[in-house]
């Protein structure tokens, strides 16, 4: 009897293990580890690459603080025959109104903002994240005269009440997938080399106005990614409007 006693324990312990098993199956696949090997990220990613079989890359550069640099970037860019994209803290744009107007009467430049205060934006409530994007995006657009659609998180921090704040704004959110690391005073060679080396098709280049060899590295740059056979395209021209999706890694694939 006590065998028999012993023996049906087991069995409902086992049946009560298979369903909790079933259970947890079911929820890794909806929403953790299977969903990202089923290539599906369980929360909202923002752009940090696009996926294509041209040879093309966007360079971008951040600017919050400083601007002795800007002007000598964009000539560069211009002398080069190359496209970046811009991305703007409200102080900036408003300090130096000037450096914008030049960067914005340029066909080779994109614009688009990088919040009004530079905030840890994932801390903000929704009530601020919204002041935080509509307030830059609206200055930018002013002093600019562009129609900003980009957007940068600060310190690459997001949530997804943030994605879907800037996409009710008109806003693609935007990160990389190559760091320069120009802003931790790196070598011209060494920042040249971890972009030119770390590109593949559809890469979105990190880099800053300010960086202290950031200007000096640049020619190398673009030089050592056309000799790779790569064009340059501004983020907008690089990222799909429509008809896409995002995986786990943030990479954009078109959808049909």
């Amino acid at each position: 009897m006590r065998f028999l006693v012993v023996k049906r324990r087991t069995i409902i312990i086992a049946v009560i293990a298979a369903v909790l098993l079933a259970a947890a199956v079911t929820g890794v696949y909806c929403t953790g580890a299977a969903a990202i090997y089923n290539n599906v990220s369980p929360k909202k990613v923002p752009i940090y690459s696009v996926e294509t079989e041209e040879k093309v890359v966007a360079l971008t550069f951040d600017a919050a603080w400083g601007a002795d640099k800007t002007l000598g970037l964009l000539d560069t860019i211009e002398s080069k025959d190359a496209r970046a994209t811009f991305f703007l803290v409200s102080f900036w744009a408003e300090k130096y109104g000037d450096e914008l107007k030049k960067l914005a009467a340029s066909d080779r430049i994109e614009i688009g903002t990088h919040s009004a205060t530079h905030p840890y934006m994932s801390k903000l409530d929704k009530k601020a994240i919204s002041l935080e994007l509509s307030t830059s995006k609206s200055l930018i657009e002013s002093i600019s005269g562009r129609k900003v659609e980009l957007f940068r998180p600060p310190y690459g921090d997001y949530s997804d009440a943030l994605i879907d704040e800037a996409t009710a704004q008109g806003l693609h959110t935007i990160q990389w997938d190559v760091d320069s690391l120009d802003w931790k005073g790196l070598s011209k060679e060494e920042i040249a080399s971890r972009v030119v080396g770390g590109v593949r098709n559809g890469s979105i280049v990190l880099m800053h106005n300010d960086g202290k060899h950031t200007l000096e590295a640049l020619p190398a740059i673009i030089d050592g990614l056309r000799a790779k056979g790569f064009t340059f395209k501004t983020v907008g021209e690089l990222i799909y409007k429509d008809n896409y999706i995002i995986d786990h890694t943030g990479r954009q694939i078109r959808s049909t």
